[in-house]
């Protein structure tokens, strides 16, 4: 059964092309996004952040972690003790933030 079905993609795939369908696509002869972080979580639960994050609704773990890696960058550029401490305390928060959201979702979805 899974093989019939694999077939029938492959040639649905094979005709889109043949038919010039799969021409001028978003993001056409560009790399795949990095999206490492996907590799831990179930598809449906990837499949729902990235749909949740293209409509511009993503989780708050998701843009807490954008700020946290901004400021580890800003960190990483510092220049004096006292910037470094700041952006630190910064990241700090940031860490605790985001921990708290993903503990929040976990319990959430029942994982």
């Amino acid at each position: 059964m899974a093989q019939s079905f694999d077939r029938l993609v492959e040639r649905q795939i094979q005709k889109a092309l043949a038919e010039g369908k799969l021409r001028g696509l978003e993001g056409e002869g560009k790399p795949l996004p990095e999206r490492s972080g996907e590799a831990f979580i179930d598809t449906a639960t990837a499949v729902a952040a990235r749909i949740m994050a293209e409509a511009g609704a993503s989780p708050e773990q998701f843009r807490i972690k954008k700020l946290l890696e901004a400021a580890k960058q800003s960190y990483r550029e510092a220049e004096g003790d006292d910037t470094k401490r700041v952006a630190m305390a910064l990241i700090a928060d940031l860490q605790q933030r985001y921990n708290m959201a993903v503990e929040a979702r976990r319990r959430f979805m029942g994982s």
